[in-house]
């Protein structure tokens, strides 16, 4: 068994190189001849030889890692949304060292310490309602970072984000197009700016198409217990529609509507957000607010690096456009299949 680790000067005795040679050779630096890296890459693999990023970060005082933290994992939209980011951090170089906050900010800034212990370039931040400590941190600590789909403070920090209240929009008109009337908003989680700005948006739709105020209804519930009194309360006040939150509340939604009979879409129709159809399949077709992931992840990326690179420029807020999928839980004969 080996003491120690390999080192760039074990596979320099091996191969015969000098170890400049075989450093450069490991990056497949242009100046070393395609064969060369390849006879030095394949005795550095036989030998077990990793490259040692802590000493590399010490003389260019960067880890070639990005810090992510995100929500409550349960939510396969964030399990999307980390693949995402990790494919698209990994094609530019970078590891990602992925942390959850599960929404509470004493475990958020437990992870934002986690990150900056761990000397990552940058931090992508899905921040929770109280997240002001942990922004402080990370200013404090000159640590780049994002914050992601969600502000706090608008104007002081970089963030990009999907355009919630036009999703919200989108997700009522849907509903108002396929000829529902009596419409409701069924909220699980109290998400900082999200709740908000989806509210809004349902709100706001409401108002173009004449939605009358008696035929607007709105409800954040926690337990599932209240959820389906909710639901029972609104089938028989005659509501026809309803744009939830997230997509798997509205698949929750679904589920509770036909333990008390109600048909969907027949009886009522569903809107959710995130699109989650679109990247893990699902037995139920769902209607949804697509927030353009991967557009966010790339104006989020780039937006991190110029800060990892020091660029100076005033606090930026990319959004995002939304769009409607319609799959058919609206009640509408032209679903995407």
């Amino acid at each position: 068994m080996r003491a120690r680790r390999v080192t760039l000067q074990d596979v320099a005795e091996r191969t015969g190189f000098t170890v400049n040679t075989v450093s450069r050779a490991l990056k497949n630096k242009p100046d070393i001849s395609r064969a060369t890296c390849e006879q030095i890459q394949k005795v550095a693999r036989e030998m077990g030889y990793v490259r040692n990023y802590a000493a590399s970060s010490l003389r260019s005082g960067r880890t070639k890692t990005i810090g992510l933290i995100l929500g409550a994992m349960s939510n396969p939209y964030y399990a999307a949304v980390a693949d995402a980011i990790h494919d698209a951090a990994s094609s530019l170089g970078y590891t990602l060292l992925t942390l959850c906050s599960r929404e509470n900010p004493e475990q958020e800034r437990r992870a934002v310490e986690a990150a900056l212990s761990r000397q990552v370039d940058g931090i992508l931040l899905f921040p929770s309602r109280g997240a002001e400590e942990s922004i402080q941190l990370m200013r404090a600590a000159n640590m780049p970072y994002v914050l992601m789909s969600r502000y706090v403070n608008e104007g002081e920090d970089d963030c990009v984000l999907c355009d919630e209240e036009q999703g919200g929009y989108l997700a009522t008109k849907h509903l108002i197009d396929s000829g529902r009337r009596n419409l409701a908003f069924l909220c699980g989680f109290n998400i900082i700016h999200s709740t908000e700005y989806r509210l809004k948006g349902f709100l706001r739709a409401c108002d173009d198409f004449g939605i009358p105020e008696e035929n607007r209804h709105v409800t954040v519930s926690h337990h599932n217990v209240d959820v389906v009194k909710t639901l029972c309360d609104w089938r028989d006040q005659g509501v026809d529609g309803i744009f939830v939150f997230c997509d798997m509340e509205a698949w929750n939604a679904a589920s509770f509507l036909s333990d008390i009979g109600a048909d969907v879409p027949k009886d009522i129709a569903i809107v959710g957000y995130d699109n989650i159809q679109g990247i893990i399949h699902f037995p139920m077709p769902l209607c949804t607010v697509d927030p353009s992931i991967s557009e966010m992840i790339d104006q989020a990326l780039t937006l991190l690096r110029r800060r990892i690179h020091h660029e100076s420029m005033p606090p930026q807020i990319i959004r995002v456009p939304a769009k409607i999928v319609c799959r058919g839980s609206c009640g509408c004969l032209h679903a995407e299949k």
